[in-house]
């Protein structure tokens, strides 16, 4: 079933709680101040929505995020594209020969699991908008959750415990070995050569919508501030096996040249490694955000 905007956006929901496709947009041109704010609404409402066959370059895909807002440099640690700083490329093939040793696993293993992207910053992104480039023929899916829709399911008074919480966020898990080797990072316009722990609200509330969400992740939420590591550890896991029941996730998958762009404040993702040895290449951009409150 589709559903069509005024400006007849052809929007196909994939699930009741999270996902959408947007079809018949072309990317290639400049789309309208009306397109755009009805793609952004698009994504408040749906949380991570496609464009299939887009097809995008480099370049068309900056000017894509440029829409939504100011394009941020492709990853703290990690350099883009040499000639675009802003996209990040993630070759599945050459990380597991090239960092797999010096990192232990480190860094593209955890990336595999269930995280938001780049929380380990005072300013994560806004959203992440991805470019599927090589796509193998059999597995490589990627999973969203909605973390608004798990939190406003809690129960009253878990909410209100929540509520008042704040978790540290650390990188260094997965990126210390990689920043010592590539010498500094870069975020926000700032240089700096090691990854200092940061602090977020375990729930944040939307800048745009209003709306509660969850705000920890598996990936870069080490603890919640104030609690023994047994209180925090419970918590926690109870938070994640939460976030990710089968109600709140849709599954997507990926044809070369789709392009998924989801909502980095309300959302987590997993990209599923059930492609063993296949050959899997993507690109990233993301959008400057704010500081959670």
């Amino acid at each position: 079933m589709t559903t069509t905007t005024p400006l007849q956006l052809d929007i196909a929901p994939l699930s009741g709680s999270i996902g959408a496709e947007i079809r018949g947009l072309d990317l290639h041109q400049t789309l309208d101040t009306e397109t755009v704010a009805a793609v952004r609404q698009a994504l408040l409402d749906y949380k991570v929505i496609f464009f299939p066959g887009a097809h995008l370059d480099p370049q068309e895909h900056k000017e894509f995020a440029a829409l939504f807002g100011e394009p941020t440099v492709a990853h703290p640690v990690i350099p883009g594209l040499d000639d675009h700083k802003e996209v990040f490329e993630i070759d599945y093939t050459k990380a597991r020969t090239l960092y797999a040793e010096r990192s232990k696993g480190d860094e593209y293993g955890d990336r595999e699991r269930w995280h938001t992207d780049v929380t380990f910053v005072e300013r994560p992104p806004l959203g992440s908008i991805l470019n599927a480039i090589v796509i193998p023929p059999a597995g490589g899916d990627t999973l969203w959750a909605d973390t608004q829709a798990a939190y406003e399911d809690l129960s009253q008074p878990i909410r209100q415990l929540v509520d008042r919480l704040t978790a540290v966020h650390d990188g260094n898990r997965n990126f210390s070995t990689l920043l010592k080797q590539f010498g500094q990072g870069e975020w926000d316009g700032e240089t700096f050569t090691e990854l200092v722990q940061v602090e977020h609200p375990v729930v944040r509330t939307h800048p745009e919508t209003g709306r509660r969400n969850l705000f920890v992740n598996p990936g870069f939420t080490k603890r919640i501030k104030g609690l023994t590591a047994r209180e925090s550890d419970a918590i926690l896991q109870f938070l994640y096996r939460h976030m990710t029941t089968p109600e709140y996730v849709v599954r997507y998958r990926w044809e070369e040249g789709d392009l998924g762009f989801w909502d980095n404040r309300t959302t987590m993702h997993y990209a599923i490694h059930d492609y063993g040895s296949a050959h899997r290449v993507i690109q990233r951009v993301t959008i400057r955000g704010d500081r959670p409150y």
